[in-house]
């Protein structure tokens, strides 16, 4: 059953009537990471967006796990090396991003910083920086680098921004409506907005079905399209101007699926569907995740 009390939060910007009227099941996932848990993902055909249900009453527990590494600068493991390399390729490329847009003031806040390495990077590219991370452990990691992060958007007083960032944090927020708002009051007329959010119409995802990675239910509370994403920021006045792809994300989410389908590593197969799924991208640009910027018009 579709949890109503989550659903609500969403369907002020619409209309529960409507959001409901196609909602239907797609799959169902399990909990791969920490509890092993069975979830019923949902899907709506009008918005093209999915629904993970029941939520949890106290999500937070669902994140505490050694395989939850966005959270942390582990380089013990292989994996979490490799993952780490990538991560500072990334942060350069998204420092080239924001620097892209003329912007006044160089204000930037990042939602949901982590452990603070592309607020350091904006900083040191001469930014003027804000951050937000629920995480009192990630916020300590942040700290120790002389970042300082906020604990929610309430902290955050008289301030809009030139760019707002959210780098895979939008799926996780279980407030949407409230929060899109939020984002939108606190960016500036004609300010950008960049999500990154993984993409479940990326031939990955249909390959690896529950089994994909990226739906990490229950962390994982709403899963994108292109469609959801450009419906929801317009019904408040914010229009999707472009989407880049995020390669790598294909391979990483392929070698995490291939464990959780046949409990076993299989790089080498990871690798081969993670390079089909940005093949058939490249033409079709259904990434295994996009990246959208969202002007505040």
């Amino acid at each position: 059953m579709f949890h109503k009390e989550h659903s609500t939060q969403f369907i002020n910007l619409i209309s529960e009537k409507e959001f409901y009227k196609n909602l239907k099941p797609f799959l169902n996932c399990i909990d791969h990471t920490v509890s092993k848990e069975s979830y019923e993902v949902m899907i709506n055909e009008d918005y093209d967006m999915l629904v993970t249900s029941p939520v949890p009453n106290n999500l937070e527990k669902y994140y505490v796990s050694e395989d939850y590494i966005s959270h942390t600068d582990s380089k013990t493991s292989l994996f979490d090396k490799t993952y780490q390399f990538v991560k500072n390729y990334t942060l350069k490329k998204k420092l080239k991003l924001i620097n892209s847009f003329n912007t006044e003031d160089k204000l930037i806040l990042d939602v949901g910083a982590g452990t603070g390495d592309f607020l350091k990077v904006c900083q040191n590219g001469g930014w003027k920086i804000t951050g937000v991370e629920p995480s009192e452990k990630a916020r300590v990691f942040a700290k120790n680098k002389n970042i300082h992060l906020l604990e929610d958007l309430s902290k955050i007083e008289n301030k809009q921004f030139d760019v707002i960032t959210l780098w895979h944090v939008l799926e996780h927020i279980p407030n949407l409506t409230e929060y899109i708002k939020q984002l939108k009051l606190l960016l500036k007329p004609n300010g950008i907005l960049i999500i990154a959010v993984p993409n479940y119409q990326s031939f990955d995802a249909k390959h690896y079905k529950e089994f994909w990675a990226a739906y990490d239910v229950p962390r994982h509370l709403w899963h994108f399209s292109k469609t959801s994403i450009s419906k929801i920021f317009s019904l408040v006045g914010m229009e999707v101007k472009k989407t880049l792809p995020m390669k790598f994300d294909s391979f990483y989410v392929s070698l995490l699926s291939e464990k959780y389908k046949t409990k076993k590593s299989r790089p080498f197969q990871a690798f081969l569907t993670g390079l089909k799924s940005n093949v058939k991208a490249s033409r079709s640009g259904e990434y295994s995740s996009l990246i959208y910027i969202i002007k505040n018009v």
